[in-house]
């Protein structure tokens, strides 16, 4: 881990990296009944296709819109015609609820002298609310939306804006993301990685590999030597 000695930054990756996706599903469960799981998962499949999917369109929408448009979707395919727990699983979506570890992991590489941020994919209005809601604000230095770009990773232009926001070289970043897609855009632009792989998948077979693969955020802190 000797390439991790000169970190500077410490990006993260936001939505199933520092706050649980599965959160507003969890949270209106009963609501939901026997197909809470499928359309959590249908949810997040779905959000993340139409990024993709629109940036290769050019038919840009933020990731508000897509929030919205993968969650009717998702409700459809489960056959769950309620408008009320749309409205209520959206809203949910701006308190996000972040893993446990995440707060006091962000605070201790603040408290070291890190350079800490978020770069996501989420609209500046959804991660305002997020980071407020679960009091990260004061330990970060940056929230980076590519809302600022206007293509949604991995297009190298999201990773260059912690390049140009922090003013650090692309060796002295350590990004971490729970998404393997992600994991791998970013290795492949030049930031030293590390995987939280939370749920154990396979790597992506794409360009760009973490220096290290974890199972919880504060596995970081050991990574730059036990903070």
């Amino acid at each position: 881990m000797s390439s991790l000695q000169d970190i500077q930054a410490c990006v993260f990756d936001a939505y199933g990296t520092l706050f649980d996706v599965s959160s507003p599903m969890q949270r209106r469960r009963d609501k939901i009944g026997p197909e809470a799981d499928r359309l959590n998962m249908l949810w997040r499949q779905k959000q993340l296709e139409y990024s993709w999917l629109r940036s290769l369109m050019g038919a840009h929408a933020d990731f508000w819109q897509l929030t919205a448009d993968a969650l009717d979707y998702a409700m459809a395919a489960c056959d769950l015609n309620n408008p009320a727990l749309r409205a209520e699983l959206m809203e949910l979506y701006l308190a996000i609820l972040p893993y446990p570890e995440t707060v006091e992991t962000v605070t201790k590489l603040k408290s070291a002298k890190k350079r800490t941020a978020i770069l996501s994919n989420g609209s500046l209005t959804m991660l305002t609310a997020a980071v407020n809601h679960s009091r990260l604000t004061p330990q970060l230095d940056a929230v980076l939306s590519i809302d600022d770009v206007g293509i949604y990773k991995p297009h190298p232009r999201v990773y260059q804006m912690v390049l140009d926001r922090l003013d650090v070289q692309r060796d002295q970043v350590l990004f971490v993301s729970s998404n393997a897609w992600d994991v791998a855009g970013a290795a492949h632009f030049g930031f030293q990685v590390a995987w939280c792989n939370r749920a154990g998948n396979l790597p992506e077979h794409l360009p760009g590999k973490p220096v290290a693969e974890i199972k919880r955020l504060d596995e970081v802190l050991g990574l730059l030597g036990d903070l």
